[in-house]
């Protein structure tokens, strides 16, 4: 999807969006990872809302992707081509969801070196996605870029039947909403 939203940037333009992206869904992550659950208590929000909303809009992200047209992706990309990259494709709302709750359960250095190291190798993947452009072709590159935008359709799907079960449990357990 990377390569799909900056087929039409040149190298140092790309790699200067990649740049960013990456810097800005690190400093996103890591804002949800000390401030979310403080967010998310003030806005009356549960996790299950935001897995929810999250996978709503990971839908139409991944859906116009799948099916949009160029002019589409062009004007959902903004000028820069930071958004959608930076936030919701790299830190999306599982992302977001994951950060929150592992900073309850490893704390918040373990998470964040966990999160760096993601980043760090997602960051290095893409720097050299144009090498694997060039030897799976641009054919190539179409095809494994509709099907990973199917696999986040689903991952979507997932994500918000996860976060109704969750609603409808904790509506039946009242206990459970904080």
């Amino acid at each position: 999807m990377y390569l799909s939203m900056t087929r039409s940037m040149l190298v140092g333009e790309r790699k200067k969006v990649l740049d960013q992206s990456m810097i800005i869904a690190f400093v996103v992550a890591m804002l949800f990872a000390f401030l979310g659950e403080h967010i998310f208590r003030y806005l009356g929000i549960q996790i299950f809302d935001f897995k929810i909303a999250g996978g709503l809009i990971l839908l139409l992200v991944s859906l116009t992707d799948l099916v949009g047209n160029p002019e589409v992706k062009d004007r959902a990309s903004g000028s820069s081509g930071i958004v959608p990259i930076a936030v919701p494709l790299i830190t999306g709302p599982g992302v977001l969801t994951t950060v929150i709750l592992q900073v309850n359960l490893a704390g918040y250095l373990i998470t964040t070196l966990a999160v760096f190291l993601n980043y760090v190798i997602a960051w290095k993947i893409l720097k050299h996605s144009d090498l694997v452009s060039r030897l799976i072709g641009k054919d190539g590159t179409v095809v494994i870029s509709k099907i990973a935008a199917l696999l986040l359709v689903a991952i979507s799907v997932a994500m918000m039947r996860g976060g109704v079960f969750e609603a409808i449990h904790a509506f039946a357990d009242p206990g459970m909403i904080k």
